[in-house]
């Protein structure tokens, strides 16, 4: 698992902000979309005016609180954004609580299917805000599914942003195997004291991209750091926000 039921994303930087203060972010919608295969799965939208758009691909929960607020925050930065479910095909529509039980749910979803998700909010995102430069961001499970975008081709797809994403997994052709694949700028930060995603592997995925990348490795952090509530790594968080705004911003500019 990755980020507690209970987890709060970290503030954006104060210079960041484009809009007042909201409690819990700027206000977002709960939308239900269809998947490319015709399934129905939830989604949450947070509207902004800027170009570049964010869609935010969740960890091993699926859709829950902490990736709607995320979803606010980047609005808040003036980036629309949506965050997306994976578990339309086996266990329908959300909200879900603290007890859903998600790794049967996990087992069944594969690359092609959530890029097929992926594809939907893209289309959705860029209709519903005029968003025309679109970055994927995600975490853990979800930062391998939105490395693993850059190799699908998705139009408008200008950039994929990883925190702490799987690289490697058993018997599967997963993001390490594709990343010779992946064709738009990628940022991955990753985090040091982690005792799943290992050294080695990261440096081995850093030197399989042939495109442009940066990637960041927290020393001391531990999986999951980017939480509002780990204060002891609140200079993590804030340093790793400041570098995905960038990236977003710089491609932007690419694509003006």
């Amino acid at each position: 698992m990755c980020f507690p039921f209970t987890a709060i994303p970290p503030d954006i930087p104060a210079a960041r902000r484009v809009r007042p203060a909201m409690a819990g972010g700027a206000a977002g919608e709960r939308l239900t979309l269809t998947s490319q295969d015709g399934t129905e799965f939830s989604a949450y939208l947070a509207r902004a005016d800027g170009p570049a758009g964010v869609v935010v691909l969740p960890d091993v929960r699926g859709l829950f609180r902490f990736y709607e607020q995320l979803a606010e925050r980047f609005a808040d930065a003036g980036h629309p954004a949506i965050a997306i479910d994976y578990f339309g095909r086996t266990a329908g529509l959300g909200p879900r609580d603290e007890d859903f039980e998600y790794m049967p749910h996990v087992q069944q979803t594969t690359p092609p299917t959530v890029a097929q998700d992926v594809a939907a909010a893209i289309e959705r995102l860029r209709s519903e805000t005029g968003a025309t430069t679109i970055v994927t961001v995600g975490f853990c499970f979800g930062g391998a599914q939105s490395f693993m975008q850059g190799a699908e081709g998705h139009p408008g797809l200008a950039g994929v942003v990883g925190f702490y994403g799987s690289l490697v997994r058993e018997g599967q052709r997963w993001t390490l195997d594709r990343a010779p694949d992946i064709a738009v700028p990628v940022l991955g930060l990753f985090a040091g004291d982690d005792g799943h995603i290992t050294q080695d592997q990261v440096e081995a995925f850093e030197k399989a991209l042939t495109v442009e990348n940066e990637i960041e490795v927290y020393p001391r952090a531990p999986h999951s750091f980017f939480d509002r509530r780990q204060e002891q790594y609140a200079d993590a968080s804030a340093d790793a926000w400041e570098r995905v705004l960038r990236f977003i911003e710089s491609l932007s500019k690419v694509e003006a």
